[in-house]
């Protein structure tokens, strides 16, 4: 794969890159191809980048590559962890993000006084390396009830809801029809069919020590509150309030003889058609076979 790309730079008033647009990205497959205008202002400017399939798979190295692969991704150019990220927190700047576009970090203060003393019109939303995937990139077909909670570089197919507690980091998201109310951590995917309940978590790779891709299957559900540190197959559901970590013991049901094994989450991670449970009783954590089928409802993600 060839991959041609030029992009809109923003620049700091000491001449460093704070962030880029990329309203052209071609390659073999796709193409997004606006129209790029002639920059009068002193702060932007224009860079054109031209990468190999190979060069995918190298490290971040500036905002510039930084920015193109976090918009491969949230245009869907892309899939969550097939790309090479290291390195991306070094590469991006802290920036406050404003109504009136990024500043840098050690610029804002001056900017922000000269605001409240005049016109009192500058709006911070967020000090941060990361901004809104919005602020340059528009889903089709998706719903984000508060766009602040999903990253650039969030990956969210046709037909995904994010509600308003819902969060997408980048490198993660969803591949195919999927209600959000939870958090989707970075390396998380979703798949169709799928419901992440209010206030639930899956377990990322950014901090934590936790070196293994978390993924749901399609047609499941994480329940309010629960959570998981282990990947779910096909066709299963979480129990609310239940956090199952690798190392939860688990009372796995044998489905024959209806005998209970204990095994560790790690030893079933990926497996379908899973119900977890926590029996109110004991307080043991129980697995057992999945009758039910989570089903969406078809109105909430027709999002046309």
């Amino acid at each position: 794969m060839k991959l041609k790309a030029i992009g809109i730079a923003n620049k700091s008033q000491s001449g460093k890159i704070l962030d880029v647009y990329f309203p052209i990205i071609e390659t073999e497959m796709m193409s997004i191809n606006f129209q790029v205008p002639e920059i009068t202002n002193h702060l932007q400017e224009v860079v054109e980048v031209e990468w190999i399939k190979s060069e995918l798979n190298d490290g971040v190295s500036d905002p510039i590559s930084a920015y193109l692969k976090l918009q491969l991704l949230s245009n869907k150019f892309v899939l969550p962890n097939s790309i090479n990220l290291n390195g991306l927190f070094n590469a991006l700047p802290n920036i406050a993000w404003t109504n009136n576009g990024p500043i840098a970090a050690d610029e804002i203060d001056e900017i922000l006084h000269n605001s409240k003393i005049t016109k009192n019109n500058l709006h911070i939303r967020s000090l941060d390396k990361f901004p809104c995937m919005t602020d340059y990139v528009i889903p089709k077909n998706v719903r984000i009830a508060d766009a602040t909670r999903v990253r650039l570089g969030a990956y969210l197919s046709e037909g995904t809801t994010v509600m308003h507690e819902g969060f997408v980091n980048f490198n993660a998201g969803t591949l195919g029809k999927a209600m959000i109310e939870g958090r989707i951590s970075s390396g998380v995917v979703v798949g169709n069919n799928s419901d992440i309940g209010g206030g639930s978590s899956t377990m990322g790779t950014l901090s934590g020590g936790n070196e293994t891709k978390i993924s749901i299957g399609e047609n499941c559900l994480l329940g309010a509150n629960a959570g998981i540190g282990i990947s779910l197959g096909d066709n299963c559901t979480v129990e609310a309030g239940l956090y199952l970590t690798a190392g939860t013991k688990i009372h796995l049901m044998d489905q024959n003889s209806k005998k209970f094994e204990i095994v560790k989450a790690r030893e079933i991670s990926g497996k379908s058609n899973l119900l977890f449970l926590r029996d109110s009783l004991s307080g043991k954590v129980l697995a057992k076979r999945n009758s039910k089928k989570s089903l969406l409802n078809t109105e909430l993600h027709n999002n046309d």
